[in-house]
């Protein structure tokens, strides 16, 4: 606690501010303009007021401050987003704290975590704060500030964004000159955005103009909603004699501060009149299949570790984002694999994760769910190597495989807990579970062994109809219900399949997944022009939450059959989805819908951007 003294020190401090006229040489005082909000807590990996001993790392990104013969410092962990403030050398009701701004240092929370040196100690620190805030997709700047017979405080820190090139680069140095969006003029100027895909670089010309015309970037966090922070970056006038100039280029990912996928535009302003003229925002795409991952990163929450608010469709997002960063070699989103896990692993009561409770190791009375995040986990192990991964699936399918049963319908796995259905979802994912535990475990005869009777029973249960399509699910009579046919299912089982032959080399199975495939890409059902489309993606009709991430599922088994068989009717497929969303199914935010031949009605979301990435994936590889 603060000593009376620390009172008295505070309050001839707060005097001060408003009769220095000079400040002590290296002080920096703080602007008269108070912050004008307060503070919120932030969370990110972790919330504000974390200690600093749990710090995993600590730099010094900016110059002390030395203030009467104090050491004011900013410290920073980057691996935790997180900074913290200290002072040294001083006395007992010296404070110091945290200033944190959401719009480039115009304003900004003050006096967070104010630490007062006690009796006897000649320094203090405050707790940790969140630089930026990717949950809520703003970008954060933070500095050290203290008070010791003055104010004044540190740099602003990461006043820069900085990802392959950094803000402020010179176009010279681009490494190509995409215009991804009409200009727009005003008054006769033409204002153009330039962007260098490689790079996810942009900057912003204007020309035939003259004298004294502006030019400047925007950039936003959230898709356009809002810039606080980025408005008129690099403005630039064109000098005189000249008729055209144009700015520097800046960033649109920030990975240290975990946020990818920012939105720009390219604005501008004739020299003799006040209004300006923008054009439409953009997000650079270095490829289509980066160009999409980084626009389904702006969708996660770091903090809770998931998509919200959908428990499955989180899973298959995540193996979706796992088989992008193993197929092109992006490492920047590795963090979101172990991050989901450690925040997901426990137990949730109904209603904060899904309708259903969750158990702990990702398991609830909806078995499909669980055999999602079992799918994830494996891919994780594949990607990562780290063995505990392995183990979660292990567990997962341990709890399972109790819901096998051969006294209805002579086997096959229940759907849920309460063993109400049998159907194609869950027999699909189970025969690929089982296959893929054998392929990783050394020594295994186990699940190879309940691979090869799931594949059995899944060829003569009557699911697959007589054009090689999956229904739903069989009757209570163990018939054929002729449910929809939704492509996951058809992919599921066309992946199950494939991954067995690849294993025991029975050519039966291999044609089993071929008729699968082949039924796909024929059939009305699944393919219309070419182009891989639900039941709910025609006419009026509309997909729900989970529907709309059924086609990335089926493209991901599919292209595995592709690749294993070098079919070029099977590769040339895959390449057709990925060539026709990516042209007629994107908005110039890299935005893709439910719909990938881009009809309407063409809803998009985290879930329809997640199936794309899917495709684009399957494509990249």
């Amino acid at each position: 606690m603060s000593s009376p003294r620390a009172g008295v020190v505070a309050g001839f401090s707060r005097l001060l501010r408003f009769l220095l006229v000079a400040a002590v040489v290296a002080v920096a005082l703080v602007p008269a303009a108070a912050p004008a909000r307060a503070a919120t807590t932030v969370c990110v990996l972790a919330c504000d007021t974390q200690d600093p001993s749990l710090a995993k790392q600590e730099s010094f990104p900016v110059p002390n401050l030395n203030l009467n013969g104090r050491q004011v410092e900013l410290h920073v962990s980057d691996a935790d987003d997180m900074a913290w403030a200290s002072i040294d050398g001083g006395v007992t009701g010296d404070s110091v704290w945290i200033d944190r701004s959401w719009d480039g240092g115009a304003s900004w929370d003050g006096l967070l975590g104010k630490a007062s040196i006690p009796s006897t100690w000649t320094g203090t620190r405050t707790l940790m704060y969140n630089i930026t805030d990717a949950r809520n997709h703003r970008r954060g700047l933070v500095r050290a500030c203290g008070d010791a017979a003055a104010v004044g405080c540190t740099n602003w820190a990461y006043p820069t964004v900085c990802d392959t090139l950094c803000d402020g680069t010179d176009p010279a140095q681009a490494a190509g000159d995409v215009q991804p969006v009409a200009s727009t003029t005003l008054y006769g100027r033409t204002i153009r955005l330039h962007v260098d895909q490689k790079n996810a670089m942009a900057w912003a010309s204007i020309d035939t103009g003259g004298a004294g015309d502006e030019i400047w970037l925007d950039r936003s966090w959230d898709g356009g909603a809002t810039w606080p922070d980025g408005s008129s970056l690099g403005r630039t006038s064109t000098p005189s004699g000249a008729t055209g100039t144009r700015t520097a280029m800046y960033a649109t990912r920030d990975p240290r501060g975990l946020l990818y996928g920012g939105a720009v535009r390219a604005c501008g302003r004739e020299a003799s009149h006040q209004q300006g003229s923008c054009t439409a925002w953009v997000r650079p795409a270095p490829t289509p299949a980066r160009g999409a991952a980084d626009a389904l990163m702006s969708a996660y929450d770091p903090y809770n570790g998931w998509w919200p608010s959908s428990w499955w469709n989180s899973a298959a997002t995540l193996t979706a984002l796992i088989d992008f960063a193993r197929t092109t070699g992006t490492h920047d989103y590795d963090w979101v694999v172990a991050r989901t896990f450690d925040q997901n692993k426990g137990v949730f009561a109904a209603g904060v994760r899904s309708s259903d409770a969750i158990e702990g190791d990702f398991i609830s009375r909806a078995n499909d769910d669980a055999a999602w995040w079992a799918i994830a986990w494996l891919d994780a192990y594949d990607y990562t190597g780290n063995s505990r991964y392995l183990n979660e699936a292990v567990t997962i399918m341990n709890y399972l495989q109790q819901y096998w049963d051969n006294s209805t319908c002579g086997g096959g796995i229940w759907w849920d807990r309460e063993r109400t259905y049998k159907n194609a979802v869950i027999n699909g994912q189970y025969l690929w579970l089982a296959t893929a535990l054998h392929q990783r475990i050394p020594g295994d005869t186990v699940w190879l062994q309940r691979a090869t009777t799931a594949a059995a029973w899944y060829r003569s249960s009557g699911m697959i109809d007589s054009a090689g399509l999956v229904n739903d699910g069989l009757t209570s009579s163990c018939a054929n219900n002729g449910s929809t046919v939704w492509s996951y299912n058809q992919g599921l089982a066309i992946g199950g399949f494939t991954e067995l032959w690849k294993v025991t080399g029975d050519s039966s199975l291999l044609a089993t997944a071929r008729t699968l495939a082949d039924a796909a890409v024929s059939s009305t059902a699944l393919t219309s022009g070419g182009v891989l489309t639900e039941s709910c993606d025609t006419g009026s009709a509309s997909c729900d939450d989970n529907q709309e991430q059924f086609k990335g599922i089926f493209m991901r088994n599919f292209a595995d059959l592709a690749r294993a068989t070098g079919s070029s009717s099977y590769l040339n497929y895959v390449q057709q989805q990925s060539t026709t969303l990516w042209a007629q199914d994107r908005t110039p935010l890299n935005v893709l819908g439910e719909r990938w031949a881009g009809t309407s009605p063409d809803p998009a979301d985290w879930r329809t951007q997640a199936s794309a990435l899917g495709a684009l994936t399957a494509a990249a590889g």
